[in-house]
């Protein structure tokens, strides 16, 4: 989003114990660790999943949802978990390996939506845990999936899920080539799309409602792309202490999600049929 957030003061890159952690396209695979997403990875039927380290009580922990078809386990000690993640990795006893989920076409999840949708579109944000903390607010928040670009966006990763707390095999997640074609496609299914801006005029919450919506956020260097951006219907900002210049780009995203949802769509219910108004008022 245009907000520009920033990564918070004294964030430091995490290194992973033998170098960064590798995507599919280096191993086919990913590891996935942690209570949460390595549950919500065995309970989702599209995820492939392979091997299962677990101490016992994470296996334990974990209940019926291990004894899945085709998935090995090992019981090992914490050490021999740690030794497959990232320095620091919090496994909590349990880690996956798991393989990237299959394509999901824009047009398969389009055929589901009901008359009303909330939508995200993520414009190049490339930090995983980002990206895992907007999905799992967008599972808090109803959101009905969320629209990524192929190329120049965070991998789902294994810090990704942990950070998501299940939410990566939960949401539906789209990544296209071209957003700004995804996004013409979607406004031709009745979308209205909101892209964040710091320097908008319209505040978030006098944005007018609208059943099918989609928020577009940029990424936390430049923001929205310029091309992309000419496919929004309106930018609207999030109203702050001045003191403050931006956000970061999942807080916001929390932020901006609950407006939309709580305050916007409830400003909406509250107002009866045109047919009930004043006349002299409609």
């Amino acid at each position: 989003m245009n907000d520009k957030p920033k990564k918070p003061s004294g964030e430091r890159r995490r290194t992973p114990a033998r170098g960064r952690e590798r995507g599919p396209r280096e191993s086919g695979h990913f590891w996935y660790y942690g209570h949460h997403a390595v549950l919500a990875a065995l309970r989702n039927p599209r995820r492939s999943c392979h091997l299962l380290l677990a101490t016992r009580e994470g296996l334990q922990r974990l209940g019926s949802a291990a004894q899945r078809k085709g998935v090995e386990i090992r019981i090992v000690d914490p050490q021999e978990i740690s030794r497959h993640l990232p320095r620091g990795a919090t496994h909590q006893g349990v880690a996956l390996k798991v393989a990237p989920l299959p394509p999901l076409p824009l047009e398969r999840v389009l055929a589901v939506q009901g008359e009303e949708s909330l939508f995200l579109v993520l414009d190049q944000i490339t930090d995983p845990r980002n990206v895992g903390a907007i999905l799992r607010t967008a599972v808090a928040m109803g959101v009905r999936a969320v629209i990524l670009q192929e190329r120049r966006s965070a991998e789902l990763n294994g810090a990704c899920a942990k950070a998501a707390s299940g939410a990566v095999d939960m949401m539906p997640v789209v990544e296209v080539v071209n957003l700004s074609r995804a996004l013409l496609r979607l406004k031709e299914e009745g979308y209205r799309v909101t892209g964040l801006d710091a320097a908008a005029e319209l505040a978030i919450e006098d944005l007018p409602y609208a059943p099918r919506r989609v928020l577009l956020f940029g990424s936390e260097g430049s923001g929205i792309r310029r091309l992309v951006g000419e496919q929004c219907d309106e930018f609207a900002r999030i109203v702050m202490d001045p003191r403050i210049e931006s956000l970061n780009v999942s807080v916001a995203c929390g932020i901006a999600l609950y407006v939309v949802r709580r305050v916007v769509g409830a400003r909406a219910r509250m107002q009866p049929p045109r047919s009930e108004q004043d006349p002299a008022h409609a």
